[in-house]
């Protein structure tokens, strides 16, 4: 019977969503990730709230576009540039620990004059506000009757899958990402053969009609003039 409702408590922890407690902190910032299309000559910047004392990690990918290279700074809520980056493919960056306040991420393309460019990036946060929570929902699921149920192990069990799905995620967002910038160079690729291959055609196509008209010329009867 104790170990049944532990079960039923631990079910209804991960079913039902939390209930707002009065004085609680703000709830913890989430992942994100986004795709845009940057403009030939523009500079665009995106601001990010941070808690204080976590850990932030960003990856950008430059999936579309002649070069795939773009211009990337990362600067601190206080101004500080943390990281400036020159005509990139890719990079992976962590502020740890962060500031409480807006991080300013900005990608630069004004060095190219014709070619956009499809940017892909990641926020990934790891706040201490998830200890705090699973010490939370220890301490709800674990009553003095339960002695049998060893909370450790789950608490830890648990916490070693949410880690793993989490990275998980994590990849398969990334390699979306490649997967989506080698199809642009595939395509890409194909419309450069395409277009030669044409190219090709025709001029083979000419040369062989003035190599026609050349022999055509040569076996013509030079028949004399009449006076």
């Amino acid at each position: 019977t104790m170990a049944a409702g532990a079960a039923l408590a631990l079910a209804l922890w991960l079913l039902l969503p939390p209930m707002g407690v009065e004085g609680a902190g703000p709830p913890p910032i989430q992942d994100g990730e986004f795709t845009f299309l940057l403009p030939a000559g523009r500079k665009q910047c995106f601001y990010q709230s941070a808690p204080a004392n976590a850990s932030l990690e960003t990856e950008y990918q430059v999936i579309g576009g002649a070069g795939l290279d773009v211009d990337f700074t990362l600067e601190s809520p206080q101004g500080v540039l943390l990281v400036s980056e020159s005509r990139k493919a890719d990079g992976v960056h962590t502020v740890e620990p962060t500031e409480a306040g807006d991080y300013k991420l900005c990608f630069d393309n004004s060095f190219s004059t014709i070619s956009d460019k499809l940017v892909f990036f990641e926020l990934i946060f790891d706040s201490l506000q998830d200890d705090e929570e699973v010490e939370g929902w220890a301490e709800a699921v674990e009553p003095e009757e339960m002695l049998d149920v060893k909370m450790e192990d789950i608490k830890e069990s648990i916490e070693t899958m949410k880690t793993r799905l989490e990275r998980s995620i994590q990849m398969l967002t990334l390699l979306r990402a490649f997967e989506a910038r080698d199809r642009n160079l595939q395509e890409g690729n194909l419309e450069r053969v395409n277009f030669w291959s044409a190219v090709n055609v025709a001029v083979l196509l000419l040369v062989a009609v003035l190599q026609v008209c050349t022999l055509k010329r040569f076996f013509q009867d030079k028949r004399p003039v009449p006076t």
